[in-house]
């Protein structure tokens, strides 16, 4: 790690975002600044009046900032940077505090004592920041290149007594420590990349472009990180996150975050829970408002054995379709479960093969699920109140049917044209169509409940399985263009099950390895 001596002289301006060149030159720093504790410089970035300050008291160890701005987030950057260059991997740490106002109105709810690690002073610039607002808010803000909106993870807890924010290569994981426990991750991390050398430091705003606000940091670090013995070893964190989407708006909330494998989130029909699978048993978390996760409740599969994530609510929320064996071992069958908990497991299917849950028909009356092994799997239907089987398809390897809300079509993926992609068929399986084709592997389709938005998952060409680089992608049927929503690290089981909330708003699971001995 390198950390870089700014040289120059003061260049005072006023920044204006009518121009990316102007405000680009505006942007230049006022470097060299003295009594600025670990960091070489601060500048006022974006439209700040009248212009913030920033300064160091070593006798307290206290970093203050005063600044007005509108805000740093979505396309807007209105705040003061106290800043250095460096390189290499840090860990930047801190408390942040909300001195008592001075003025004659109350405080914007929102304004922000940031953390942040950004590629350059321009308006508009990629940057990954932990942000804590004034009323305790605290999420990780990402912008990934120059002019995009701003997507955040935001954490359902409440306001953190120090924040971490730790550059690993191109990955960036915020820590927190509410009350003097340990630093520990919380679900909330993000792969972006900055190029050498880049700014690291501490930001505010009042979010009131009338008001200037001062904001407190103390218990300033800035560490570099050690490259991780591979003898320490790494340990898997799995977050279940919900996220709402408009064409602008990527607002995402951490659920649950735990240190095991959990998978294939399944949001309830009444929307008051969410299902997951996690460590070999089906949980029901109860989905708060405002967003957040309570305590997750274990679900009695009543003496089935080797249960997998293939479950789901049937569209009343009075059975539970699973996917389990009637002994540890056995073969895999789907069963029918009374949520309210009352009687015993009735087996649906009775193939020679396993045999996995995927879909409820819109009308509760048939289920689908698919029967096979990773060479060659085939989609089928039962009625949900027993009866003989439908065969759907015929060919390679096809795999998580669901139906659309109109009940008219079944949505999954397959092989069959020779990567993995998303096609529609009837539901007697006649008029299959191919709905994607593109460089992605597209695979585990759902369709909103108003019908008009496809989501699916998507990875690159060659992906060999695991957890790796991921995307969800949505596809509006109205116009047939395909937007991407989140970037995670995942794999099938991010987003396997029925995730949809609302038309605008669907829940998954993402993945990470982190160091056992971090921060």
């Amino acid at each position: 790690m390198i950390l870089q001596t700014a040289v120059g002289r003061v260049c005072p301006a006023l920044l204006i975002l009518a121009a990316a060149a102007m405000s680009a030159q505006a942007a230049s720093p006022a470097e060299g600044q003295a009594g600025l504790g670990l960091f070489q410089a601060q500048s006022d970035v974006g439209n700040v009046i009248p212009a913030g300050s920033a300064s160091y008291d070593a006798a307290r160890h206290v970093y203050t900032i005063t600044s007005a701005g509108a805000n740093a987030w979505y396309h807007v950057d209105h705040f003061n940077y106290l800043w250095t260059r460096a390189t290499g991997d840090l860990a930047l740490t801190a408390r942040i505090s909300f001195p008592p106002h001075r003025y004659r109105h109350d405080p914007n709810p929102h304004r922000k004592g940031l953390l942040m690690f950004r590629q350059s002073l321009a308006p508009g610039s990629a940057y990954v920041d932990a942000a804590l607002h004034g009323v305790g808010l605290t999420a990780l803000q990402y912008r990934r290149e120059q002019g995009a909106d701003t997507p955040d993870i935001e954490l359902t807890l409440d306001a953190p007594q120090t924040l971490r924010l730790e550059k690993r290569g191109d990955v960036f994981t915020l820590y927190v420590s509410r009350s003097g426990e340990p630093l520990h991750q919380v679900g909330a991390s993000v792969r972006l990349h900055l190029r050498a050398p880049y700014y690291v430091g501490l930001g505010a705003l009042s979010h009131d472009a009338q008001t200037s606000d001062v904001i407190e940091f103390s218990h300033v670090s800035l560490e570099p990180l050690k490259p991780v013995p591979a003898s320490a070893g790494q340990a898997l964190y799995s977050t279940l996150q919900t996220i709402e989407f408009t064409d602008q708006y990527r607002r995402a909330v951490v659920i649950r975050s735990v240190p095991r494998y959990m998978q294939a989130a399944d949001w309830a029909p009444d929307g008051r829970s969410i299902f997951v699978y996690e460590e070999g048993r089906i949980e029901r978390i109860p989905y708060l408002n405002p967003d957040g996760g309570g305590p997750p409740q274990p679900v009695d599969t009543r003496g089935l054995a080797g249960c997998s994530g293939n479950f789901g609510l049937s569209p009343d929320g009075r059975l539970l379709a699973v996917s389990c064996a009637r002994v540890a071992g056995g073969l895999h069958q789907v069963f029918l479960l009374q949520t309210a908990g009352a009687g015993t497991p009735r087996q649906l299917t009775r193939g020679v093969q396993a045999s996995f849950f995927h879909a409820w028909s819109p009308d509760g009356k048939v289920v689908a699920f698919t029967r096979g092994s990773a060479s060659q799997a085939d989609i089928y239907t039962i009625p949900a109140a027993g009866g003989p089987e439908t065969r759907l398809t015929h060919d390679t390897v096809n795999d998580g049917p669901v139906y659309s809300p109109d009940g008219q079509y079944i949505y999954f993926d397959s092989s069959r044209s020779g990567t993995t992609q998303i096609w529609r068929m009837r539901t007697d399986g006649t008029g299959a169509e191919q709905m994607t084709d593109d460089g992605f592997l597209n695979s585990s389709p759902h369709i909103s409940p108003d019908g008009g938005t496809l989501a699916f998952l998507s990875q690159p060409p060659g992906h060999a399985g695991g957890f790796g680089p991921a995307s969800l992608r949505v596809m509006r049927f109205e116009d047939g263009l395909i937007h991407s929503v989140v970037e995670l690290r995942g794999d099938r089981g991010s987003f396997s099950m029925q995730p949809w909330g609302s038309a605008k708003r669907f829940a998954f699971i993402t993945y990470q390895k982190l160091p056992r001995s971090a921060p």
